[in-house]
C-alpha cells in the first residue's frame, strides 16, 4: 500500500493547487518550505537522537541570505549555495557543545543560540535592518519560468522538497543514515562497534541545519518580507512539535507534522477564537496517549488489525 499511498499523495500536492485560491496556495508553500525545515530537525532529533531548539535560527539565516542577496541582483541560486554553506558550517561549530552535552542540557544550549542569532537579526541594522525588515524580496525567474504568480511558486517550493527528499531518502539508506540511527540507539554500542560518533554526531547538526537553511531561502520570496520576530525560538518549538506530532525517526513524519501545524489551525478557524484552543487540546491528546506521533499510532493500528481480525473468527 505504500506505493499506492505515496502516488495518491503526490498526485494530490500537483491538482491542489488548481482548485483553491491565492491564500490556498500560499498555506501549501508554507506547508513545504516548513517541511523541508522539519525534514532537517528529524534528521538530528529523529535519527541522530541529538535535541535541537536552534532550526528556528538556521531558517532565519537562510532567509536573510536570499533577502540580502536577492534585492542585490543576485540569482536565487546563489542564495541556496551560500545559505546551505553557511549552516552547514554554523550547524557543525554547534554541533561541538553535543559531544560534551546530552538531553536537556544540549536543549538549553541550542536554545541559547537561537535567542542569540535573534538579538543580532533584530539589532544590527546595519546588516539586517533590524526591527524594520526587508521588503521588495524578488521570486525567481527559471529559465524564462516567472514563479512570481502564487501557483508557479508553489510548484517551486513543491520541487525542492522533492529534491530534498530524495537526498535525504537516500542518505538514510545509505551507512551514515544507519549510522545515525546506532548513534540515537546507543552511543557507546556505536562506539564500539568502531563508529565514529564524534563525526556523525557533527554531520547530524550540519546537514539539518543546511536544510534549514535551504528552507529559509523559500521562506524569503514566499512571503516578500521579513523581520526578526519571525525567526523567535517560538519557531523553533513548532518545528519541533512537528517532527514529534508526525512521528520523529521516521521519513514521512515531518510531511505529516508540518500539515497539522500548517493547516489544521486554518481548517479550525470555523470555531472562530477557539481554534487555537482546539489545536492545542488536539496536540496534548495526541502526545499523553501516543507519544510516537500520528505515524505510530497508524502503524500499531496496521499491526494490531490482524489480530483483532483473527480473535473475531
Amino acid at each position: 500500500m505504500r506505493p499506492v499511498l505515496l502516488f495518491v499523495g503526490v498526485a494530490l500536492l500537483i491538482a491542489a493547487p488548481f482548485g483553491l485560491k491565492p491564500y490556498g496556495i500560499y498555506l501549501l508553500s508554507l506547508w513545504a518550505v516548513m517541511t523541508i525545515a522539519a525534514i532537517g530537525l528529524n534528521l538530528t532529533l529523529g535519527y541522530a537522537g541529538q535535541i535541537s531548539l536552534a532550526q528556528a535560527s538556521f531558517v532565519g539565516i537562510g532567509a536573510y541570505t536570499a533577502a540580502l542577496l536577492t534585492t542585490q541582483g543576485w540569482p536565487l541560486g546563489a542564495a541556496f549555495a551560500l545559505a546551505a554553506l553557511l549552516c552547514f558550517v554554523v550547524g557543525w561549530l554547534l554541533g561541538y557543545p553535543a559531544l560534551r552535552v546530552a538531553h536537556h542540557y544540549l536543549a538549553f544550549v541550542t536554545l541559547s543560540f537561537a535567542t542569540l542569532v535573534f538579538l543580532i537579526l533584530r539589532n544590527e541594522e546595519w546588516l539586517t535592518k533590524g526591527v524594520y525588515g526587508i521588503s521588495g524580496i524578488p521570486r525567481p525567474a527559471l529559465l524564462g519560468w516567472s514563479t512570481k504568480a502564487p501557483q508557479d511558486f508553489y510548484f517551486f517550493c513543491l520541487g525542492v522538497l522533492a529534491l530534498a527528499s530524495i537526498a535525504a531518502w537516500w542518505l538514510l539508506r545509505s551507512p551514515w543514515g544507519r549510522a545515525f540511527t546506532a548513534l540515537r540507539e546507543n552511543p557507546i554500542r556505536a562506539s564500539s562497534l568502531g563508529i565514529d560518533t564524534r563525526r556523525y554526531t557533527l554531520m547530524a547538526f550540519a546537514i539539518g541545519s543546511a536544510l534549514g537553511g535551504v528552507a529559509g531561502v523559500l521562506y524569503a520570496p514566499l512571503v516578500q518580507f521579513i523581520e526578526p520576530t519571525a525567526f523567535t525560538p517560538g519557531l523553533s518549538f513548532n518545528l519541533l512539535l512537528m517532527v514529534i506530532v508526525g512521528g520523529a525517526g521516521r521519513f514521512f513524519g515531518p510531511f505529516l507534522g508540518a500539515a497539522v501545524s500548517v493547516l489544521l489551525p486554518e481548517w479550525l478557524r470555523f470555531s472562530e477564537g477557539l481554534y487555537l484552543m482546539l489545536y492545542a487540546v488536539f496536540v496534548m491528546i495526541l502526545l499523553a496517549f501516543f507519544p510516537s506521533g500520528l505515524l505510530g499510532l497508524a502503524e500499531r493500528l496496521r499491526t494490531s488489525w490482524p489480530r483483532s481480525s483473527k480473535s473475531a473468527s
